[in-house]
């Protein structure tokens, strides 16, 4: 009956104290104890007490301790314990002590757990990067300071929801709902994505996503690292835009017109069909751009950059390569023809006048037309033929309304090369393709170096260097050789003026002019280039060729005297290749000559080139001219110069053409 009463007593109290100890606390605990001890005896003879237990005397009561400040306390009844109700304390003292411990060590743990989420929460706060837990469906379980500081919500206003309400609405696919399981498939990856703020403002961000593993090794959620690079990618944006779009029209440049180009060629492979490139270059936009300003000229560049893209399909692709020439490509082409109809609608588009503040401008346009696959298989390939074929345009004449030809497969390769390079010479000034260098010459006694040879060389983006022998005649043929010449000249003195302010005492730079350029405004503009560099007429020598003496004599002699009078020296290049007159050659007021090369060379093997430059510099310096020899390679030709009393050399057994910086070297040196 005793094991029947101490079962029913475990049973009965096993889930009811247990809800007490472990669910309130204080006076509610005491009272429910005090609740419970009642309905085990009827009487109520015990009770639940809070202090420590002391000694009692016989019939002040039955005492057993629960822990250290609680105990029961069993009243006799009628003086007398029963043995049931001394084992009912006794086994509910036990259980209610071990309920005691279990509250104690759940308290403990809770304690410690809450500790450890403090602590984690402080490292995450203390995260300047944004640090965003979700479940597996994307709902968001935590959310640290610095997602505060970076969407504008607080942790109470987002907890809860689902992490799609921050995306953008223009967001990809690559951010959608089926997102998720794409991640758990294919494990962690960074990313970068729009995200939405509080405010509505969308940035970009920078997105690491990880998984969170269970115990048991099972994915129950995402953590999320995110830190805004919208200050970075709207730099990328930026460069891309300069490195691939032109600025003025916002037109795809060269660069990018080649891509696209050769992207849209692979599909044209594929399909077996057609294709046209059109290179159209304005008649008339420079004499617009020198009379109005530059300002005119890119208002004007912008308009027609409007009409061409008006009068092209969706499909079509056009850009702006440079200054006033535009590329266009023709996709999927069916009849040939058809690029000559679209090359007849741009030049239509031109025809009306522009209205550009209180000026009405007109332009043409000369087009010049490439095939796909027949003048070419990529971009490179059918730009440079469609420009020869607009150059060809522009030689038959560029009328009111303009003109295109197409590139032909026949042209001879000569023609095409002079048209290519006529084509490229007109780009090179603007493109900035030339560039200087000088060839020191050498003092024949002291052997230090004295003066300098301008020499002009070309960098031509696809051809490389373009040795002058090749491009001078075009460019002189063209009526180009005075641009070049004016460039050359201004270069030139622009050096002269940084070494002058480097404290250099001057000397000569020798500066080659073609025929095209002495007139009688040549006196003026020489005076105007020394007077816009603040150089001394010291740093210049002009060379000039005989044939330019032969003309007009009494004008040349004018020309040069005033020339002379600026302070600059006259020296004569070239000498003995062309018709010497000794007679004119002493009116002329120049300081010096030059030996051509083709003398030189056969120094001192060949006996007529010995006796030929013995006897021009017997001649010069009987005129008080001093004597230069140009292409000296050879120890043996130095000696004979020297030996026949040469007062310079050039050549490449001193120094061949170099740059600014190695002349400042040279100079001083004992060669």
């Amino acid at each position: 009956m005793m094991e029947t009463s101490v079962d029913v007593l475990n049973l009965s109290l096993g889930v009811t104290l247990g809800e007490v100890v472990l669910s309130l606390d204080g006076r509610d605990l005491d009272s429910e104890i005090n609740r419970i001890a009642h309905t085990l005896f009827s009487d109520g003879a015990l009770s639940y007490e809070r202090g420590t237990v002391a000694p009692r005397l016989p019939g002040q009561g039955f005492c057993v301790s629960v822990s250290p400040e609680t105990y029961y306390l069993l009243a006799a009844k009628q003086g007398v314990y029963s043995e049931a109700d001394l084992e009912k304390v006794n086994v509910l003292a036990t259980l209610t002590a071990r309920l005691f411990a279990k509250r104690q060590h759940l308290l403990q743990q809770q304690n410690m757990n809450l500790q450890q989420h403090m602590l984690q929460t402080q490292i995450l706060d203390q995260i300047h990067e944004s640090v965003i837990t979700m479940d597996l469906a994307g709902f968001i379980l935590s959310w640290n300071r610095g997602a505060e500081k970076l969407f504008g919500y607080r942790s109470d206003e987002v907890l809860g929801k689902n992490i799609l309400f921050l995306y953008d609405n223009e967001e990809s696919d690559d951010g959608e709902p089926a997102f998720f399981d794409h991640f758990l498939a294919h494990g962690g990856r960074e990313m970068e994505v729009r995200r939405r703020k509080k405010s509505g403002e969308v940035f970009w961000a920078s997105l690491t996503l990880s998984t969170l593993i269970s115990q048991d090794n099972q994915p129950v959620g995402i953590v999320g690292y995110l830190s805004d690079i919208t200050q970075r990618k709207e730099a990328e944006l930026k460069i891309n835009r300069l490195a691939y779009f032109d600025t003025l029209t916002q037109l795809p440049n060269r660069s990018l017109f080649k891509q696209l180009v050769d992207q849209s060629l692979q599909q044209l492979r594929r399909k077996q069909t057609s294709g046209a490139l059109l290179f159209i270059d304005l008649n008339r936009f420079k004499p617009v751009n020198d009379t109005f300003g530059r300002q005119i000229g890119d208002a004007l560049l912008m308009q027609v950059a409007r009409r061409f893209q008006q009068t092209l399909r969706n499909e079509d692709i056009i850009a702006r390569l440079g200054s006033d020439e535009f590329a266009i490509a023709l996709t999927d082409v069916n009849q040939y023809y058809h690029a000559s109809l679209v090359a007849q609608k741009i030049l239509s588009s031109l025809d009306s006048a522009f209205d550009i503040g209180i000026h009405e401008l007109r332009v043409s346009a000369s087009i010049g037309i490439s095939l796909f696959p027949e003048d070419g298989m990529d971009a490179d390939s059918l730009l440079q033929r469609a420009d020869i074929a607009m150059f060809k345009a522009k030689r038959n004449g560029a009328g009111i309304s303009g003109s295109y030809a197409f590139y032909s497969q026949g042209m001879d390769a000569h023609i095409a090369g002079k048209l290519f390079l006529e084509s490229g010479l007109r780009k090179a000034l603007h493109q900035q393709e030339f560039f200087l260098v000088y060839q020191p010459k050498i003092d024949v006694q002291t052997r230090a170096l004295v003066s300098v040879e301008v020499l002009l060389r070309w960098q031509h983006p696809e051809r490389g260097l373009i040795s002058p022998s090749e491009f001078i005649s075009i460019a002189e043929e063209t009526g180009l050789i005075l641009q070049i010449d004016a460039w050359v000249l201004n270069s030139a003195c622009q050096q002269a003026k940084l070494w002058q302010d480097a404290g250099l005492t001057p000397f000569r730079i020798a500066v080659n002019l073609s025929a095209n350029e002495f007139t009688s405004g040549l006196p003026s503009k020489i005076e105007a280039v020394l007077r816009q560099y603040q150089i001394s007429p010291d740093w210049l020598e002009l060379e000039i060729t005989e044939s330019m003496l032969m003309h007009n004599t009494e004008s040349v002699i004018e020309i040069m005297e005033q020339l002379v009078a600026l302070g600059v020296s006259l020296a004569l290049d070239d000498f003995g290749t062309g018709y010497s007159s000794l007679s004119y050659l002493k009116r002329f007021p120049i300081s010096s000559i030059k030996i051509d090369r083709s003398f030189v060379q056969g120094i001192p093997a060949d006996a007529s080139d010995c006796a030929i430059a013995s006897a021009i510099i017997v001649m010069a310096h009987q005129l008080q001219l001093k004597v230069v020899a140009e292409g000296v390679e050879a120890t043996e030709q130095y000696q004979f110069l020297s030996a026949a009393s040469c007062d310079e050399v050039q050549g490449f057994l001193f120094s061949r053409p170099t740059s600014p910086q190695e002349i400042v070297n040279l100079i001083g040196k004992v060669f």
